[in-house]
């Protein structure tokens, strides 16, 4: 039976504004989204019963109809309009599960290209990314991956220069604590709504502004990403975990940046390169211990989901 195998990396936020609400009832984000060399990992087979089955080594993560992997898997086959079509996908989880770090949304987008490749259907990205769309807002960068400009709901894309530096984060987090984002959003909402721009031309301007800023021309050592996360200053307060990954970050030397995540609860610190970041951790290693994080070290990377050799 034919197998392909699916690198699915997480993300961290280098830029998380929110600008208002949209007609949808969605806010309205500008965003700088930058993959990152800790990836999950998905096998797909071909299966004769038309049954599309999923396996986790993770016990606690849902391999019910809710979990991305099988909603993209059922809409790709359903789109295809080849009902006959099966697949048994085992996902080996190493991004942390419910953390800011849009693990869920990569292992869905993992889906959409790896069997998008094991039945053959030919759909090219920027198709497999509209259907990705449908499905999460940050679904679509997982499958473009890089450097890129996230606008919209996070859907709408636009690359940025290549990395020219081997930068790297430190990630902490308390695998006992989970962030959820539909109340960090209402959080910022109810606490910041009365601030929120209104109308396209003032979402445009901030829009231009995150084009033309220096620091994305690439994204470099000598000129740090500033690290703004709106969710940040509304998950924070109400986060002891946050608090205390965020203290041990700042406490160190040679950081570049310092911030959480998407809506957390995971914290990074930008380093000029994976020693740099792999030092931190060593210093921090008792402290981490006493606080109960996990931490990783992870490069950065040129690209999103992608099918190994």
């Amino acid at each position: 039976m034919s197998t392909i195998t699916v690198t699915a990396p997480a993300k961290v936020n280098l830029h998380l504004e929110v600008l208002g609400l949209r007609s949808d009832g969605f806010h309205e984000l500008a965003m700088v989204m930058q993959s990152i060399d800790l990836a999950d990992r998905l096998r797909f087979q071909n299966t004769a019963d038309a049954r599309i089955s999923l396996r986790c080594d993770e016990p606690s993560l849902s391999i019910g109809d809710d979990n991305l992997v099988l909603r993209a898997a059922l809409l790709l086959r359903e789109r295809s309009g080849f009902n006959e079509l099966g697949a048994s996908i085992h996902l080996e989880k190493n991004v942390p599960i419910g953390a800011g770090l849009a693990g869920g949304s990569s292992d869905g987008a993992a889906a959409l290209v790896g069997l998008n490749q094991l039945w053959g259907l030919g759909r090219s990205h920027a198709e497999l990314e509209g259907l990705a769309a449908e499905l999460g807002s940050d679904m679509p960068f997982c499958i473009r991956g890089g450097s890129q400009l996230c606008f919209g709901r996070g859907e709408v894309l636009e690359a940025l220069p290549a990395l020219r530096d081997p930068l790297a984060v430190l990630l902490l987090k308390d695998p006992q604590v989970s962030v959820s984002t539909p109340w960090a959003y209402q959080r910022c909402r109810d606490l910041h709504g009365e601030s929120y721009l209104q109308g396209e031309s003032a979402f445009e301007e901030r829009r231009m502004a995150l084009r033309e800023a220096a620091w994305t021309k690439p994204i470099r050592t000598e000129l740090p990403p500033p690290l703004r996360n709106d969710l940040q200053t509304v998950v924070e307060p109400q986060t002891p975990a946050v608090q205390k990954a965020l203290q041990l970050l700042r406490s160190l030397p040679g950081t570049l940046a310092v911030a959480m995540s998407g809506s957390g609860p995971s914290c990074f610190a930008l380093f000029p390169d994976l020693a740099a970041s792999e030092q931190a951790r060593d210093l921090l290693q008792t402290d981490l211990e006493s606080a109960g994080l996990s931490a990783w070290c992870c490069p950065l990377r040129l690209s999103g989901v992608r099918i190994e050799p």
